[in-house]
């Protein structure tokens, strides 16, 4: 729709400009210093006016249709618009048109000779000739018109000509880049890294293609090394004999077949240098800059990448901006950075290793993001990133801290099975729909002041060490159902805004309800509490609730003692049992 109205834009400019140059020179012939003439038709300069006046309105639409035209022309090349066969009617207009401009101005003229006092028939004559010529004048700005559209015709053939010698060109050489990627020497890869990269900056139609083969060079197998450092040097363990080879000896370690130790760490450092070569390319031209808003020429726009099951060595896409990404069961040796960078569409971290620094600070995820079943080794940071659809950790492990300070998940929040070894930490996080944590494993986990404002589960999650949830808040659903507190649990200040269920829970150390407030049903039915734990243990149940003597039912063949957390008003501990093993809820 935007090239039709570009082009009818660019022929109603041509032909304003056509028929009034050609309604100009009508006037100018009308108003020829022909005293005879003017002598005969007293009223008839008039007429040369009225031409002149009419073929400057035509000019100026013109100009201003050709500068309206401009200012709406992008500065990126658009795709020429379907060239249209000039229909056959046409020219009969274009006859008509003549016709018309002819036949109008004579009676005009000839209206006016009427009125002259003498030589009424010369006088008609000069206005049959006068009428004549500004229909001459009509015609000749059609021919103009047509003579404009035969040289758009040459000039959109010649651009035609320029743009398959262009693409045949590009093609040349990106067919010679791609040759170059697979040539067994280091420097030949690097050139046509970088003969890749100029075609994509110079060609913004290629990139995505271009970008695609980056992704797939990385996708390569390739073993990392043990460290980055080039100075460093590298090892290549030997591949073990098969089973029944005789063992190498000084005959056989000179085979040529089998390239010598020093020669494979060569090749492995090397080939190192091209990966993270190819590594910079996709983050220096992913990056918006210091003034995202106004991103410098460099910046590739709209890129997807898809790196699954690449091995990627310190890849640093902090502050990039990517449409859609997948790294699902790509491996992160050393550092990965992410932090402040945006995903517009879908983000893949599925089943990916994380040897090292994972940084997601300030990351913002418009799609769904899935982290389902990576493993983070090192320190996982996600403080302040922002999901704003789906966000699945499910069966993720983090061995060491995990940090979600601060973040806002605003769709579907999965952490089913999740295990944080490290600790986690989750001060702050606003979760604004369902958010699963069951049959999670923490070694020690932060809520204080989170906000859980639709469904928050934690069914059967087991906290071996401390579980703070000072000050949260949860205005849905909040159940604790056969969760484990191995540790301390506070819960001190928390608002449960909806139905709180505890019951199945265990707690073997601390556990502080004060000052939490519950404004709707609070189940703690069947919730075990340990008896033999220090004298400075400091337990503060919820109001209408306390801890009942030893009871074997609770401690059930274990080697601790464990008695049911009971209602204050039990009058018997049978019957207290009893109401127990039915449910409060």
């Amino acid at each position: 729709m935007a090239d039709d109205t570009e082009s009818r834009r660019r022929w109603a400019s041509v032909g304003f400009g056509v028929l009034g140059g050609g309604l100009v020179v009508a006037a100018a012939l009308t108003l020829a210093p022909w005293p005879r003439i003017w002598s005969l038709l007293g009223q008839a300069p008039l007429a040369g006016r009225a031409l002149a006046v009419a073929g400057l309105v035509f000019l100026a639409g013109s100009v201003v249709i050709a500068r309206g035209w401009r200012r709406s022309t992008p500065v990126e090349p658009v795709p020429r618009p379907p060239l249209r066969v000039l229909p056959s009617w046409l020219v009969l207009v274009g006859i008509a048109m003549v016709a018309l401009v002819s036949a109008a101005v004579t009676a005009w003229l000839l209206g006016e000779a009427n009125k002259a006092t003498s030589n009424q028939a010369q006088a008609r004559i000069e206005a049959i000739r006068t009428g004549l010529t500004a229909g001459a004048g009509a015609g000749g700005g059609i021919a103009l018109l047509l003579a404009a559209r035969r040289q758009w015709l040459g000039e959109r053939t010649q651009a035609h000509t320029e743009d398959d010698a262009t693409e045949r060109r590009i093609t040349e050489l990106y067919t010679k880049a791609v040759d170059q990627l697979g040539n067994g020497k280091a420097p030949v890869r690097l050139g046509g890294l970088y003969s890749l990269e100029r075609l994509a900056q110079a060609n913004r139609d290629h990139r995505q293609t271009i970008v695609n083969v980056l992704c797939a060079y990385l996708r390569m197998p390739y073993p990392p090394p043990a460290t980055t450092d080039p100075a460093a040097p590298v090892t290549t363990p030997a591949p073990a004999p098969s089973a029944g080879a005789a063992a190498p000896n000084d005959d056989t370690a000179g085979n040529p077949a089998r390239p010598p130790a020093a020669e494979l760490a060569t090749d492995t450092r090397e080939e190192l240098q091209v990966r993270l070569t190819a590594q910079r390319i996709l983050t220096a031209h992913l990056h918006p800059g210091a003034d995202p808003d106004h991103p410098p020429g460099t910046f590739w726009p709209d890129i997807d990448l898809d790196l699954t099951g690449a091995t990627l060595v310190d890849l640093d896409l902090g502050g990039c901006r990517l449409r859609k990404a997948e790294f699902d069961g790509a491996q992160f040796s050393g550092y990965a950075g992410f932090s402040g960078a945006q995903f517009s569409g879908y983000a893949g971290f599925g089943g990916a290793q994380f040897s090292g620094y994972a940084g997601f600070s300030g990351a913002q995820f418009s799609g769904d993001a899935g982290f389902g079943g990576a493993q983070f080794s090192g320190y996982a940071g996600f403080d302040g990133a922002q999901f704003s659809g789906g966000a699945g950790f499910e069966g993720a492990q983090f061995s060491g801290y995990a940090g979600f300070e601060g973040a806002q998940f605003s769709g579907y929040a999965g952490f089913e099975g999740a295990q944080f070894s490290g600790g986690a930490g989750f001060e702050g996080a606003q979760f604004s729909g369902y958010a699963g944590f069951g049959g999670a494993e923490f070694s020690g986990a932060a809520f204080g002041g989170a906000q859980f404002s639709g469904y928050a589960g934690f069914d059967d999650a087991q906290f071996s060490g401390n579980a703070w949830f000072r000050g949260a808040q949860f205005s849905g659903y909040a159940w604790f159902r056969g969760a484990q507190f191995s540790g301390d649990a506070g819960f001190s200040g928390a608002q449960f805004s909806g139905d709180a269920g505890f019951s199945g829970a265990q707690f073997s150390g601390d556990a502080g309800f004060d000052r939490a407030q519950f404004s709707s049903d609070a189940g703690f039915g069947r919730v075990r509490v340990r008896l033999d734990v220090p004298m400075y243990t400091r337990r503060v149940w919820p109001a209408g609730w306390k801890v009942g003597p030893y009871n074997t039912e609770a401690t059930d063949h274990r080697p601790e003692q464990w008695a049911w957390l009971l209602p204050e008003n039990s009058p018997t501990l049978s019957e207290a049992a009893d109401n127990a093993t039915a449910g409060t809820e």
